[in-house]
């Protein structure tokens, strides 16, 4: 890593940086400014995970029976070249992987819990997170997952940064989740004063990067996406709708920090 990053993306998984904020990325290192990608649930399952059927449905969905993670890291090097940013994987296990520490018991056995609320065994990992996060290099600006769709990593991911940065912190607009009606109402109520959105606009070259990179995750494609042209339909429209991207900012400071 560099000793300072214009602006570090927050991601959870390893395809939620270019999903949500492909198009800016590029946009800025293009310019010749550094951005830096921590993707904090990269890590592979502990060695006795106990794989629930969910777990197990999701890898057939992959086609990566074995070493899943592995291979979506490398996935994640290529589009993180595409988007030129650096990048660093955290060896944290995504949810479908982490175990109750008394238990031994899946934490989120169905997509049902998945997307339910955080787990309440969580509280110190979210606690650690936070604590690793200060000691990320300089920047001038923090980006997180506004958690739309109320998935866990997602809400993991945004608790730690909220612990650790406070008012500081600028969110992305959680993609594809933010495609539902309702989504971003469901966490920022409408016609709010203590939220702003800050739109970016991205041109042709911004956008077909921000494609390209998104393609570079194989195995994750058929999750959200029926073929390339779906793709690339969903992207151009979503960046129609908005204008480009968006990112939030909480416009009150009453954020709590982390101690440092």
């Amino acid at each position: 890593m560099r000793t300072y990053y214009d602006t570090i993306y927050l991601a959870p998984h390893l395809d939620d940086a270019a999903l949500s904020c492909g198009g800016q990325i590029h946009q800025l290192t293009a310019v010749g400014k550094p951005v830096l990608i921590v993707t904090i649930m990269a890590g592979d399952p502990p060695e006795d995970v106990v794989y629930s059927d969910f777990a197990r449905e999701l890898h057939e969905r992959w086609d990566l029976a074995v070493a899943a993670e592995a291979a979506r890291r490398e996935e994640d090097a290529a589009a993180c070249q595409i988007l030129g940013a650096d990048f660093v994987h955290w060896s944290i296990p995504d949810c479908v992987y982490r175990m109750h520490p008394k238990t031994g018991l899946p934490l989120y056995p169905t997509w049902e819990d998945v997307v339910t609320a955080v787990h309440p065994a969580e509280f110190q990992l979210i606690q650690t997170l936070a604590t690793r996060m200060a000691h990320l290099p300089p920047t001038d600006r923090i980006v997180a997952p506004l958690g739309v769709g109320n998935h866990a990593d997602h809400l993991v991911t945004r608790q730690a940064a909220e612990l650790c940065f406070g008012a500081k912190l600028c969110y992305f607009e959680d993609y594809p989740y933010v495609q539902e009606e309702g989504a971003i109402t469901a966490v920022i109520p409408a016609n709010t004063s203590t939220w702003q959105c800050h739109t970016i606009p991205l041109n042709a070259t911004d956008i077909s990067a921000k494609i390209k990179a998104i393609i570079a995750y194989k195995s994750q494609l058929s999750t959200f996406f029926t073929d390339y042209q779906d793709l690339t339909r969903q992207i151009e429209t979503y960046a129609q709708q908005t204008g480009g991207e968006c990112l939030w900012q909480h416009t009150q400071s009453a954020l709590p920090e982390v101690e440092k």
